[in-house]
């Protein structure tokens, strides 16, 4: 039995050194899948790739131009391209439901533009609030229009300055398309109806086009978003409250809208890392603000699809 003793202690000693050679080529082996899944989460992040298309609301294009800039030329997100195309909030949403476009900007809520079934495909991400107000070319020489008044302007009724208080000219109405998120808006919590364009009224698309006509044609009156305006036109008041940031916040100016950014579905890892970049903090309260419009987080008051308006 003793000379067997050195057999076994050695037999004993060789599958103790294999196990422990097993046990470190098993620890090895995870660390270096460890090691890569953690290196193959952080390049992913570095390495996120993708093309994206906005198309929409024209309202709303400056801000996602200005951000899609910072956004790629952010490192994180050098392989990622966004494209931005104006065209209408009907445009936007109907590319998106299409597939045609990765996200629809719209001013709009999907399901006032969509049939039921298309709009409830759509995932809705609210990225800020415009306010809009009506514009006039400054020679109307007016401030104010009630509500009424703008409704007889918007519908051929009344077709001279004066009649409103303003100078002896003759009106000249900058609309928008029947596609256009700022028009169902404007028609919606301005004029309280839809209209048809009065005889001689003038249609464009463009934001930046409709600024740039009531700023050069005499008599002009149109809408547009409180991100557009300057000293090259004249916002008015509505039934005497200026279109104020302020205002719109605390609820005493109707005419605003939240801005959607809808995907078909959950949205890609390129494009949820674009909205996510939209809603930061930094986004926010610098880009958001800076071009005129609201972050979501200044609203006192919400309103859901049908219009109606409550506290927060």
């Amino acid at each position: 039995m003793f000379k067997k003793l050195p057999i076994m202690l050695l037999t004993l000693t060789m599958v103790l050194v294999l196990a422990a050679c097993g046990s470190n080529g098993g620890t090895t082996s995870g660390s270096g899948a460890g090691g890569d899944t953690g290196s193959t989460g952080e390049t992913g992040s570095s390495e996120l790739s993708g093309s994206i298309l906005a198309v929409g609301s024209t309202a709303l294009q400056p801000l996602v131009e200005q951000v899609s800039q910072k956004f790629m030329a952010d490192s994180k997100y050098a392989n990622v391209s966004v494209q931005v195309q104006g065209g209408g909030s009907g445009t936007g949403l109907t590319q998106v439901s299409e597939g045609q476009a990765n996200i629809g900007n719209s001013d709009v809520f999907a399901e006032e533009k969509l049939d039921a079934d298309k709009a409830a495909e759509l995932k809705d991400h609210q990225v800020a609030v415009v306010a809009m107000a009506a514009v006039a070319n400054p020679g109307a020489n007016v401030k104010d229009l009630k509500k009424q008044q703008l409704v007889d302007i918007f519908t051929g009724k009344v077709t001279n300055w004066k009649e409103v208080g303003g100078a002896d000219q003759k009106i000249v109405v900058i609309n928008r398309p029947s596609s256009s998120g700022t028009r169902a808006t404007f028609e919606k919590y301005a004029l309280g109806e839809k209209t048809e364009d009065p005889a001689g009224s003038i249609q464009q698309d463009s934001s930046g086009t409709v600024k740039k006509l009531i700023a050069e044609t005499p008599g002009a009156i149109g809408y547009l978003a409180l991100s557009y305006l300057d000293d090259s036109v004249a916002p008015l008041s509505y039934d005497g409250v200026e279109p104020t940031v302020e205002n719109v916040e605390a609820g005493k100016y109707p005419i605003w809208a939240y801005e959607h950014m809808y995907t078909k579905g959950e949205p890609d890892a390129a494009t949820k890392a674009f909205l996510d970049y939209m809603l930061s903090e930094d986004v926010q309260q610098s880009d958001v603000t800076e071009l005129g419009y609201i972050p979501m987080s200044g609203m006192q008051v919400q309103r859901d699809a049908e219009g109606k308006v409550s506290q927060k």
